[in-house]
């Protein structure tokens, strides 16, 4: 269990108390979806994953739930939730009017539109007087109509509540595309029957940095939950892998050393097991293996979600 107890917060204390981490996901192929025996497999479940282990040394002490977007922001405000890996957009509204906290961006995405091959259209301009299905309750139906309106062509919407709809929706011919995050399109396309009749269009309607999120109010929760993702991220750089960390442990490097818990004094300077990031790589492994078991399979690139160092946008701070 997490020692230094008494710097916890309300949502901490509840997590200690319960003994498990409650978790609001989604349903995407990739990210999150239950397999055969109904484990929950995926890129945010790992991530879920690797919070148990930051808090109870193992990561099995975690459960995960299933919720809409509709759903999933009233029900982590309610405590329903202690976290969302749900593949959350980062907004200004939603930090300030809802009072969500967000931890570091774990994926970069965007908005995109996925339409039928047949219609002949290769960029989302082409789309004058199509008939385009979004998901209500999201940014999504908002970008949609801002980009249309900024290019000044002309669409018509259709709402969808359910996402398992979208499918027959495009199928069926009652819409000619969908749009949702870009993440999202490319597991929907993997559920068509014939995936090879439908692309996704180039353009990306909008930023989506997706992010772990968090009620307000528990500062220690939402810095363990920062720390977690940034050591994923570390370990990448630092070329540490879960076949190799044990190799790591001989480093001579002061910040390795400190990392890994060779060097107790910084972890119990926070008040975390000196083996907490080590247990998490051996684990769940660092970003990279996190990403290549869960998205590569379903052709998905780096892109902006390579290091820094590669020419993307994950960067951590440093560990002292």
């Amino acid at each position: 269990m997490l020692s230094g107890l008494a710097h916890a917060g309300p949502t901490l204390d509840k997590i200690n108390q319960r003994g498990t981490i409650k978790v609001g996901v989604g349903t995407t192929p990739g990210f999150f979806t239950p397999d055969s025996n109904g484990k929950w497999q995926g890129f945010f479940i790992d991530y879920g994953r690797a919070l148990s282990i930051a808090v109870f040394g193992t990561p099995d002490k975690v459960e995960f739930t299933s919720s809409s977007p509709q759903q999933r922001l009233p029900a982590l405000q309610s405590g329903e939730f202690d976290i969302l890996l749900s593949g959350v957009t980062v907004t200004a509204t939603r930090a300030f009017k809802l009072g969500f906290h967000f931890g570091p961006t774990v994926f970069y995405d965007g908005q995109g539109i996925l339409v039928r091959k047949d219609l002949g259209v290769t960029k989302a301009a082409d789309l004058d007087g199509a008939t385009i299905g979004a998901q209500s309750g999201t940014t999504g139906e908002l970008n949609v109509a801002d980009f249309f309106r900024k290019t000044g062509k002309t669409f018509t919407p259709v709402t969808i509540e359910d996402t398992g709809q979208f499918i027959d929706a495009l199928e069926s011919g009652r819409v000619d595309a969908i749009t949702q995050d870009s993440s999202d399109l490319v597991g929907k396309r993997t559920q068509l029957k014939k995936p090879d009749d439908y692309v996704l269009l180039p353009e990306r309607l909008s930023k989506e940095p997706l992010a772990p999120a968090i009620a307000g109010g528990d500062d220690r929760w939402l810095e363990l939950v920062n720390w977690t993702v940034n050591a994923t991220i570390q370990a990448e750089e630092w070329g540490i892998t879960s076949a190799n960390v044990d190799e790591f442990l001989k480093s001579e490097d002061p910040a390795i050393q400190r990392f890994l818990g060779v060097d107790p004094s910084f972890a119990n300077d926070i008040g975390l097991d000196p083996k907490w990031a080590y247990n998490i790589i051996k684990t769940v492994g660092n970003y990279g293996e996190i990403f290549d078991r869960n998205l590569k399979p379903l052709g998905w690139e780096r892109g902006y979600n390579s290091l820094w160092t590669d020419g993307g946008l994950l960067y951590s701070p440093p560990f002292r």
